[in-house]
């Protein structure tokens, strides 16, 4: 693989989130769409300009997946919903978990056939009731299929560049696990990926050599791991709670970072004023182009 050549990660949004998270790439709005979990905001950032905008959500939202025909799939902690940044609207869709009121939605990805994968985890990070999920869209709707549970924070998840190996962090566990996904996506072959020493694993994506890229909560950087599992040199973040990244620009070459205020002190806030704000640094290896999910009507 080639050696990677980076600038130093620089604030280009000085926002504070409390829980900034799930960022993707808009190749159509050459723009970074991300959300704060906590604060039921989505926010979308357009490089060039600097433009920033901000929509309020009707609840806690922790993914946002770009859909086909322009729209976005949101993961809402109570389940997912339909949203256009056109209108600013939110359009309910089923629940998640309805007996499970404890549960909130966290983070998704949509993988090269067009399907989205999300995880669900317990919101007082406690209890192993979270699980992984696989959303299909067709001529009946949703098809919303169960596939993997026991996380207390499921995080992630995220695919090979193939789609044939599906990601996902439990995160107070340190460890990312890997499945094998055949044609009619359903997993197999659970095994241990990779173990972090520093930090807990966050959201997660890979790039165009199928290297994987961490955001490590409470680690103050990006990880990085080979296919194989082999870890590469991380990349160092001036703040402590690194929540994921998203390649951009439009060589897919520019690396976004989300990053959460949320669970720091007062001290540690001091030292690191810009926790929570939004970083990117360039890199030479290019990412995957943002997969949408798709309609099959």
């Amino acid at each position: 693989m080639s050696t990677l050549k980076h600038h130093l990660p620089e604030c280009i949004l000085d926002l504070r989130a409390t829980l900034g998270e799930g960022p993707v790439w808009s190749e159509a709005e050459k723009s970074l769409y991300f959300v704060d979990i906590i604060a039921a905001k989505v926010h979308r950032f357009t490089p060039e300009s600097g433009e920033h905008k901000t929509w309020d959500a009707p609840d806690r939202l922790g993914f946002l997946l770009p859909v086909a025909n322009g729209t976005f799939l949101a993961g809402l902690r109570d389940g997912l919903h339909g949203f256009d940044p056109e209108s600013g609207d939110f359009e309910a869709g089923p629940e998640i978990e309805p007996e499970r009121p404890d549960n909130r939605l966290n983070d998704g990805c949509v993988d090269p056939l067009g399907r989205v994968w999300f995880g669900t985890m317990d919101d007082g990070e406690e209890e192993p009731t979270g699980s992984i999920y696989r959303v299909v869209h067709t001529e009946d709707g949703l098809e919303i299929t169960h596939h993997n549970e026991g996380y207390i924070v499921s995080n992630g998840p995220a695919v090979s560049p193939c789609g044939r190996v599906l990601y996902v962090c439990h995160s107070p566990k340190q460890t990312i696990y890997a499945f094998d996904v055949d044609e009619n996506g359903d997993l197999s072959n659970e095994r241990v990926f990779a173990t972090l020493t520093k930090g807990y694993p966050d959201g997660i994506v890979t790039d165009s050599e199928g290297n994987l890229w961490c955001g490590t909560w409470g680690g103050g950087r990006v990880a990085r791991f080979r296919s194989d599992g082999t870890e590469l040199p991380s990349i160092d973040m001036p703040v402590t709670n690194v929540t994921k990244v998203a390649f951009g620009g439009d060589d897919l070459k520019t690396v976004f970072v989300t990053t959460a205020r949320k669970g720091l002190d007062e001290d540690v806030l001091a030292k690191e004023p810009q926790a929570g704000s939004l970083f990117a640094f360039r890199t030479d290896i290019a990412g995957v182009p943002q997969n949408q999910f798709q309609l099959n009507d």
